[in-house]
């Protein structure tokens, strides 16, 4: 009678909580020794990068066997690399069931940033996103959001003590709140002392505003928030952002006082600034208002046009008028300027594209 040969478990698909329970199970370890033997494991994948069962020296030899025919590491893969004259990189990634998703590490002085994705397309429609002009694909699982965060890692060789990813944003394609659970899932591996090590202030959430979740992410998530605000008044967002005819601006600023007294952090204002839509002066004296109501910083952030999209950059004069006026009330107001502009860098563009190449081949 022949059996079956047993599928593979995917390390990247469990938490560390089911890792203990599938060395318990599979390999029969005895309850004293799965704590530090699932430690073990932990750490060489995400601290150390390893990436096959012989790396892992720290296990006996006869384990590694047993694990070598239970458990692979095997991660998507990137079909495309752009790299800009800035530094800033951008992968698309293949998932496993062939649909894609954008990454992109953005290097500076000080700092580097990796801005990953929480969805394959978005539901929210943005008028200057391009990722809001694809339909929603999907919601990524926890493990497809920390692979992208791994591949990166791989891709620049970051595993010294002093990480070149020194932080993370959920800023890439679609809406973290509207995929909760796995987001949260993916940020407490993140964070994962043993692992990863992200602390809370080095990780960003940033929503368009759905303000119903911003509570539980308080007490939940915790790390830094940020919203995507780019208008004073609910008639310009609700014409930039449809989300705001769902959840109003006095919504999200009540939610936001609650956030910032539970995780005692300001909040970032994402701000994309677009000539003649939202760059007045009156814009900037309403959003002071705003402002003025809980803990907060600025964002001025540089528009990175796309083909088709009907908005054009605020030029840079009148974005620094714009900060100054901000900065003369007394709020921290810094203006961003626009990354991979020669590459396709705004949100969503290397997928359209990708979708748009793969329709005509």
């Amino acid at each position: 009678m022949s059996s079956e040969k047993k599928e593979k478990k995917n390390f990247f698909h469990l938490s560390f909580k089911q890792l203990i329970l599938f060395l318990k199970e599979e390999l029969l370890i005895e309850e004293k020794k799965l704590p530090m033997r699932s430690r073990q494991i932990w750490q060489s994948i995400y601290k150390k990068g390893f990436s096959e069962i012989n790396s892992l020296t720290t296990l006996p030899l006869e384990m590694r066997g047993k694990l070598s025919s239970l458990l692979t590491f095997r991660k998507p893969k990137i079909i495309k690399k752009q790299i800009s004259e800035d530094g800033t990189i951008k992968w698309l990634i293949q998932l496993f069931d062939k649909n894609e998703v954008e990454c992109v590490y953005i290097p500076e002085k000080t700092r580097a940033t990796l801005c990953i994705s929480s969805q394959v397309g978005c539901t929210l429609n943005c008028k200057f996103c391009n990722t809001g002009t694809q339909r929603l694909v999907k919601n990524l699982d926890f493990s497809e959001i920390v692979s992208q965060v791994m591949i990166a890692k791989e891709e620049i060789n970051d595993w010294e003590e002093e990480k070149k990813i020194s932080n993370i944003v959920l800023m890439g394609m679609g809406e973290p709140f509207y995929n909760y659970e796995n987001v949260k899932t993916s940020i407490e591996i993140l964070k994962d002392k043993e692992g990863l090590n992200y602390g809370p202030k080095k990780i960003t959430v940033s929503t368009a505003g759905i303000a119903n979740k911003i509570p539980d992410a308080a007490t939940e998530i915790g790390t830094y928030l940020a919203i995507s605000l780019h208008a004073p008044t609910d008639d310009i967002r609700e014409l930039i952002m449809p989300i705001n005819k769902k959840f109003k601006i006095n919504d999200l600023i009540k939610q936001c006082k609650y956030y910032s007294s539970i995780v005692k952090e300001k909040i970032t204002l994402e701000y994309v600034m677009l000539q003649g839509i939202n760059d007045s002066k009156k814009c900037a004296k309403k959003l002071i208002k705003l402002m003025s109501q809980f803990p907060c910083k600025l964002n001025l952030i540089e528009f990175n046009p796309w083909p088709g999209v009907q908005y054009l950059p605020t030029n840079r004069n009148d974005m620094e008028k714009f900060g100054k006026i901000i900065q003369e009330a007394g709020y921290i107001a810094t203006i961003r300027r626009s990354r991979g502009q020669d590459i396709l860098g705004a949100c969503g563009q290397l997928r359209t594209q990708s979708k748009k190449n793969n329709k005509f081949n």
